[in-house]
């Protein structure tokens, strides 16, 4: 059905670029069915939490296939390089809009589109010997690609976010980790187990609170402080008189573990 793995268990969904042969480099279509599986996410009640990562030791996405994008794109019009970008730009789009956590499990090289898909996320894993490098410029194109230049600023601060994107340098894992590019750098053979103990944390929690912090976050970043405080005073009411905050209420009386349904 895909063109990478795809299983769901416990309410996880892990998404597998499996092309290690190419460093898991995407191809128009996968790019089409990662586009299209995000948005179908928003309706599959089975899935609460999504981990993405590579096939292989060696890389998680070295971004697009040189020879089934760049030699495919180089013999089409103007207009077919348009709709091109906004199909990789919308997958983006797609997964900052899902309403549900993604962690990234990067096990070896996220490079070009594979580094803003990692950004894309709301977690990151990183192996100690993997690394970041965002090469647009490397190949003659602009670093602001599949809205890298918005991401990026948010994460690790303009300053920083315009020295990855200018020189499109390789970014080691530690300093990854200490710019706040990821959150945990692991051993190799820890990062899948890190990423699926985080969304198994997940998965059992409020998970319609959960995808309400990620909603807002997401819609709070442009806002003025009045316009952000209101929303989240809105917001909050709602989910207090939500069945997973009486649930809460009700085990810390009874002095018991609560357990959360969504709701």
């Amino acid at each position: 059905m895909y063109d990478f793995n795809y299983d769901v268990q416990d309410s996880i969904a892990t998404i597998t670029f499996n092309r290690p042969d190419v460093l898991n480099a995407i191809t128009l279509e996968i790019y089409a069915q990662l586009r299209d599986l995000f948005e179908h996410l928003r309706y599959e009640d089975e899935v609460q939490v999504v981990i993405l990562t590579g096939a292989g030791e060696r890389a998680f996405c070295s971004g697009g296939d040189v020879h089934k994008i760049i030699g495919e794109m180089l013999q089409r019009d103007t207009r077919a390089h348009l709709e091109f970008c906004r199909m990789t730009g919308q997958l983006i789009r797609n997964m900052r809009q899902l309403p549900k956590p993604i962690i990234a499990a990067i096990n070896g090289i996220a490079a070009g589109a594979g580094a803003v898909i990692a950004a894309a996320c709301d977690l990151r894993v990183m192996a100690e010997d993997a690394k970041f490098a965002y090469l647009f410029t490397r190949v003659g194109l602009t670093g602001a690609d599949m809205g890298a230049a918005y991401l990026l600023p948010r994460l690790i601060g303009q300053a920083r976010a315009m020295e990855l994107l200018l020189f499109g340098d390789d970014v080691d894992a530690r300093t990854a980790e200490r710019i706040g590019l990821v959150n945990r750098v692991v051993p190799k053979d820890q990062v899948l187990p890190v990423a699926r103990g985080w969304a198994e944390r997940l998965a059992k929690g409020p998970t319609f609170a959960l995808g309400l912090t990620k909603t807002l976050v997401n819609n709070e970043w442009n806002m003025d402080i009045g316009s952000a405080v209101e929303l989240e005073a809105e917001a909050q009411a709602l989910m207090m008189m939500g069945e997973d905050h009486r649930a809460f209420y009700e085990a810390f009386v009874a002095k018991k573990k609560p357990e959360f349904r969504g709701r």
